[in-house]
């Protein structure tokens, strides 16, 4: 048996910010092989600065994501932060509540069709959704750490049966210096690991 693994969304999924093999997908691929025990394949169509919008419009309009999502046995998604990113980076740092609550809402209302499509293209076969929540890339903004906080929440409710999020807020709150890259907007290879330990600890059900 064969488990065929597609990840999918922005530059965490890429693995931007680390060496070649330490982002998370190649790790949880093998934490995976694992618990699965059996070999695990892996198809990474992760998209730089990609947002929920875009995701939406790839796995809508995009034959090559559309089949891979349909062929896979598991899913990981990594997205939303470039959409509260750029809404922080516009306003100067200091955006509205209003424009924040207009922001998250699209956000949601995105990632919510994008589940819909995975679902709509997997049909009844067996498979499993992992979503990542986000963790705060602004420690010292106690809006963006509301705001983050607020999605999260959203995610931990996005699916049901077949779906979970692996949450990392609290496993970067406060270690910012040793798990993200020097931009301090990704993480490093250790804050990868991180994210791959909070994923594999969601289990592999319904395949174990």
């Amino acid at each position: 048996m064969v488990y065929r693994y597609v990840a999918i969304g922005d530059s965490l999924t890429v693995g931007t910010g680390a060496l070649l093999g330490t982002g998370f997908v190649p790790i949880y691929r093998r934490m995976a092989e694992m618990n699965l025990r059996t070999f695990v394949s892996m198809e990474n169509l992760g998209v730089n600065g990609l947002t929920s919008g875009e995701l939406l419009q790839m796995i809508h309009n995009h034959p090559r994501v559309r089949q891979a999502v349909r062929e896979a046995d598991i899913v990981t998604i990594s997205i939303g932060g470039n959409d509260l990113i750029r809404t922080f980076k516009a306003s100067g740092g200091v955006p509205s509540a209003g424009k924040m609550t207009q922001i998250l809402g699209e956000t949601r209302n995105h990632v919510s069709l994008t589940m819909k499509q995975i679902r709509q293209l997997k049909g009844n076969d067996k498979y499993f959704i992992r979503s990542i929540g986000l963790y705060n890339p602004y420690p010292q903004s106690t809006e963006a750490a509301y705001w983050v906080r607020q999605y999260n929440a959203y995610l931990n409710g996005a699916g049901s049966g077949n779906y979970a999020c692996a949450q990392v807020y609290d496993k970067f709150e406060g270690r910012e210096r040793e798990l993200l890259f020097w931009d301090r907007v990704h993480p490093n290879a250790r804050g990868y690991r991180v994210i791959a330990e909070q994923l594999n600890r969601t289990g592999y059900s319904p395949f174990v």
